[in-house]
């Protein structure tokens, strides 16, 4: 099996216009769009309610990236689930657990610790979340065209969280921290209502009863396989250890970080356009670690304590690089049986995003220690050694005159 299958020769190319054409492609689009958008005027009004109580960049990139350390947790306990719940049911439900909490936190005098446990248990109820919401995606759309189904999806994450970061920075400036909380309550509360109203009653994907040891089992095998191993690995750590980079945008620059959480949005948005549309099938396997090669290396700069404008030129540049996932996930979904593709993708996105939750925890403490400038070129030099290893480890071998690829 290639690397990168290439899209089928006898059928044209699928376009924008046909997934929306797609039934329930449009409202499983516009439910995770609003999920997105949640998230991140969420995110950022936490993120700063936590910093100007406490003045700590620890706390506050946990604050924003913390709920995803849980994710860990629910990837080894509750995964099982993404295939074995109605799908409408599950995304219902897990936007209806968000708003609830969201709208907690908006309490008052809520002490510190208060905050963190409902955002641990958020990421226990979001670990189910990714893998329901792309397990359905592969059922929606036709095999070909599920990686352009992504692209559109991580094209909506950016435009949403270009919006959701300028939104938040309005509305801190406006009201407060818990109004923007407020806000992002409202928006769980609308990805609900789409999900609940927009997708039809469909069965689970795979039979049996949700456990614990069920979860573990499909875990195991589908880290048995080496290339399965290395394709997660360079999902999770490479863009991880960036997005601990963002996560010191607040203590970096607290007055302009919705500023830069909006240009590396817009970066990614164009990294996904040019990936999803434009790359040509043939150059899908040899983009991939080039891509994230660049998601990493702008932030070297930050070695320098750049100011405002290159800091944002750098942040733009480097999120390009995100449009490696979409070729990343292309793979997995080639390696992955159909009736494991909601486990296989709940692992990828329950991993990527509790490496993120550790990333955003290294970032704090390393500016803490030293600066947030320093932090984020610290962990760059780290993405760029992991992409490094990963390429080497991928690369095929001749062995016995013929051309073999190395297995872990």
């Amino acid at each position: 099996m290639p690397p990168y299958p290439p899209a089928p020769s006898s059928l044209p190319a699928p376009r924008y216009r046909d997934l929306f054409r797609t039934p329930e492609f449009t409202p499983l689009f516009l439910s995770g769009a609003a999920q997105i958008a949640a998230q991140t005027v969420s995110g950022l009004g936490l993120a700063t309610l936590v910093f100007r109580a406490t003045g700590s960049p620890l706390l506050s990139a946990l604050a924003m990236f913390g709920p995803a350390l849980a994710q860990l947790v629910g990837a080894t306990t509750l995964l099982s689930a993404a295939d074995r719940l109605p799908p409408r049911a599950a995304l219902t439900g897990v936007s209806l657990a968000f708003a609830a909490g969201t709208a907690a936190q908006t309490v008052p005098g809520l002490p510190v610790g208060a905050v963190f446990a409902i955002l641990f248990v958020q990421g226990l109820v979001g670990s189910l979340g990714g893998g329901v919401r792309y397990g359905l995606l592969r059922e929606v759309l036709p095999a070909e065209a599920f990686l352009l189904g992504r692209s559109v999806f991580n094209m909506s994450t950016g435009v949403c969280q270009i919006a959701g970061f300028a939104t938040g920075g309005l509305l801190l400036a406006l009201l407060s921290p818990r109004g923007t909380l407020a806000t992002g309550a409202a928006l769980y509360l609308l990805a609900a209502l789409v999900a609940g109203r927009g997708l039809s009653r469909r069965a689970p994907r795979a039979s049996g009863r949700v456990s614990v040891a069920e979860t573990w089992r499909t875990n195991a095998r589908l880290w048995a396989s080496g290339p399965r191993r290395r394709v997660y690995l360079a999902l999770w750590v490479p863009n991880g250890l960036i997005v601990g980079c963002e996560s010191l945008f607040v203590p970096y620059a607290p007055e302009r970080a919705g500023l830069l959480f909006a240009c590396a949005a817009l970066g990614m948005l164009a990294g996904d356009i040019a990936v999803g549309r434009f790359l040509p099938a043939g150059l899908r396997g040899r983009a991939a670690a080039p891509l994230q090669a660049l998601l990493a290396a702008p932030y070297l700069l930050f070695a320098l304590d750049p100011a405002l404008p290159h800091a944002v030129a750098a942040i733009t540049v480097s999120a390009v690089g995100y449009g490696a996932s979409l070729l990343y996930q292309e793979r997995l979904m080639a390696l992955v049986p159909e009736e494991l593709s909601g486990h296989a993708l709940g692992l990828h996105t329950s991993g990527m995003l509790a490496f993120q939750g550790l990333s955003a925890a290294l970032a704090g403490g390393l500016a803490q220690l030293t600066s947030p400038a320093t932090a984020m070129s610290l962990l760059a030099v780290a993405s760029l050694a992991v992409t490094l290893v990963l390429g080497l480890a991928g690369r095929p071998v001749t062995v016995a005159g013929k051309r073999k690829r190395a297995e872990a």
